[in-house]
């Protein structure tokens, strides 16, 4: 049987000090993918989601266990990708262009037997999608981020935005609109002149 975050937490905390590879094992790949869409550059992303851990470890005891882990850890993910980019002007935020040659179909992949054309459909989707997202206000795009690449509920978003729960709706409904007529308009006909 799998622990709850706060079964973890409360073992790391009573002494065990090797449970925290299981928060890490936990919550790598997501901390990571959230922060690489912030700021589009693996090495980046890489550096960034070592200091997010370094600084749980460190911060792990004024963590409240009356509240989520999830949303305290992705909390810590974003503050520190915003100061990040904050100190580093030269990385714009709306920036998604791999600098290290990284493959975008890859990212998109689930099927390792995707035919050819399925895998360009993939990507081109992806890249009009990140396309739009680059379109949208920044806390419009970190709500979608949030919510559709990091799988968190407008709840556990509203908590690390440190907004109310109507405004992160308010806001994700208003992206979505824009995406709408955004990817409307990629796929309307064009007349020739």
């Amino acid at each position: 049987m799998n622990k709850s975050d706060l079964e973890i937490i409360i073992e790391y905390l009573n002494g065990d000090k090797d449970v925290f590879t299981e928060i890490v094992n936990r919550y790598l790949k997501m901390i990571y993918n959230f922060i690489y869409r912030f700021v589009g550059n693996q090495k980046t992303a890489e550096d960034i989601t070592q200091e997010v851990f370094l600084k749980v470890w460190k911060n792990i005891k004024k963590y409240n266990l009356e509240k989520s882990f999830k949303t305290w850890i992705f909390t810590v993910a974003k503050n520190t990708a915003i100061d990040f980019l904050r100190k580093r002007k030269d990385i714009p935020m709306s920036s998604f262009d791999n600098e290290n040659g990284g493959n975008i179909i890859e990212d998109s992949l689930t099927d390792e037997e995707l035919r050819a054309d399925e895998i360009y459909i993939m990507a081109e989707n992806k890249k009009l999608i990140e396309n739009v997202l680059t379109k949208l206000t920044a806390i419009q795009k970190e709500i979608m981020i949030m919510k559709y690449v990091s799988g968190l509920s407008l709840f556990e978003v509203a908590e690390i935005l440190q907004m109310s729960k109507d405004t992160v709706k308010s806001h994700h409904r208003r992206a979505l609109l824009r995406m709408k007529k955004l990817l409307e308009g990629e796929h309307a006909p064009k007349l020739s002149k």
